[in-house]
């Protein structure tokens, strides 16, 4: 007969129950119904690792800081902040999230941010470096100026239009020049010549309907107003005289009236140059390039060029743009060789060779501010624009005409003089005015 209990004993492991450390094996054969196998198995089932050390009521947590374990209990725990390079856990506000443990808290990108403060330091000092140098080049350049106009102070001026006109002026003026670069440049009368006179006058308009260059010939036959003379103090009334005159006889304040009054529009800008600044300019560019459709040859101004294409240096450029005894309109055709080349060096000065060229861009410079005489309210801003300007004309982007006329070499008590064409000039200057297109062709 089997005995109800036997005396084997089989070790029920699990650290939690001590009081049923073992169970007698014939207990579940004698009473399978009140003990079923399946019951017993789970109530006596050894527990897993995971199981056995789980977080309880009163057990600690366990949280890991780098590859050491800590320890903090569940309430009351402090919250652990990391340190040099040590990573920090927090507890969530209402506990730890199922599963227990703690989440991660998120570290500051501190290498990300150290570098990005760096970059824009960097670029902040650079473009302190360019505004300093920006500011400095414009003071520069402004020191250089000669701002002796003021059209402020002039008299009995038009209504202000629309855009903006500058008045350009090429004076053979021989300041700078030596006694041996004045017979050089074949310049004429000597260093000593009384006055100025103009060799070329051109009216720059801007505006909404793009740029127009005018050409005011020389010998224009327009009415002086009435000024005083700047020597003697002599009052003089209006009077007829060619145009290049006003400016031998009452310097540029006298011109620019003449050419208000002569064309309605209002002179906002006004800027000269002499000889010497022209030579100076073409040479700092490295010459501009011509082409003449026959041989010329001018005693007078000293050109000598042969048919074809040229590289001008600065005494050559200045005698093409003087010469006018070998062209057949006279001072017509001088006016078209200046505009003509006028555009060839906007655009050989707005070339790659020149601006990449820190020589050849303070050459140009240099010798442009040092010969620039320009009006009080013209500075390097508004010399750079008329630069824009003349650079547009010069690729295609605007228009250059002579001022109309209906008369050449017409004999009067000043000499051979040049008629303006009444109705042709007045509708041009009108369009000029009122910021029109302009329709008429010159």
């Amino acid at each position: 007969m089997t005995p109800l209990y036997s005396d084997e004993l089989t070790p029920a492991p699990g650290p939690f129950d001590h009081e049923r450390a073992y169970t007698p094996l014939g207990h579940q054969e004698a009473h399978p119904q009140a003990h079923p196998p399946h019951a017993h198995q789970e109530a006596y089932r050894p527990l897993t690792h995971q199981e056995a050390y789980a977080p309880l009521a009163h057990q600690e947590s366990y949280a890991s800081v780098m590859d050491q374990e800590a320890y903090a209990p569940v309430a009351h725990q402090e919250a652990y902040a990391s340190v040099a390079h040590q990573e920090a856990y927090a507890p969530l506000p209402d506990g730890p999230p199922p599963g227990g443990g703690y989440r991660r808290a998120r570290r500051k990108p501190r290498r990300r941010r150290t570098r990005t403060r760096r970059t824009l330091r960097a670029v902040g000092f650079l473009l302190s470096l360019v505004v300093l140098g920006c500011v400095g080049a414009y003071a520069w350049a402004d020191s250089r100026l000669a701002g002796e106009v003021d059209l402020s102070a002039l008299p009995d001026r038009p209504a202000p239009g629309k855009g903006t006109n500058y008045l350009i002026v090429g004076s053979d003026s021989r300041a700078g020049l030596t006694a041996e670069q004045a017979e050089d440049l074949h310049t004429g009368s000597g260093l000593g010549a009384e006055g100025r006179r103009t060799d070329s006058m051109m009216v720059l308009h801007t505006g909404a309907h793009g740029t127009t260059l005018t050409s005011l010939p020389r010998d224009s036959w327009v009415t002086l107003p009435a000024y005083v003379d700047p020597e003697t103090g002599i009052h003089h009334k209006a009077a007829k005289n060619k145009l290049n005159a006003a400016f031998s006889l009452g310097g540029p304040e006298l011109l620019v009236r003449t050419v208000e009054s002569s064309t309605g529009l209002r002179i906002d800008h006004y800027t000269e140059i002499g000889f010497a600044g022209f030579v100076g300019i073409v040479d700092g560019v490295g010459g501009v390039r011509m082409c003449v459709d026959r041989h010329i040859v001018d005693e007078k101004s000293g050109l000598d060029l042969t048919r074809g294409c040229h590289t001008l240096n600065g005494r050559e450029a200045l005698a093409f743009v003087r010469q006018r005894h070998q062209e057949k309109q006279g001072d017509l055709g001088r006016s078209r060789n200046q505009q003509k080349f006028l555009a060839a060096l906007a655009a050989k000065a707005g070339s790659p060779d020149v601006l990449l060229s820190p020589s050849a861009m303070l050459g140009t410079v240099g010798a442009g501010l040092d010969a620039l005489i320009v009006d009080a309210s013209t500075g390097p801003r508004q010399l750079a624009r008329l630069f824009d300007a003349l650079h547009k004309v010069s690729s295609g982007g605007g228009k250059q005409l002579n001022v109309p006329v209906s008369g050449v070499g017409v004999g009067t008590s000043k000499g051979s003089v040049i008629i303006w064409d009444k109705e042709k000039s007045r509708r041009l200057f009108t369009e000029l005015r009122t910021d029109h297109p302009v329709t008429v062709n010159g």
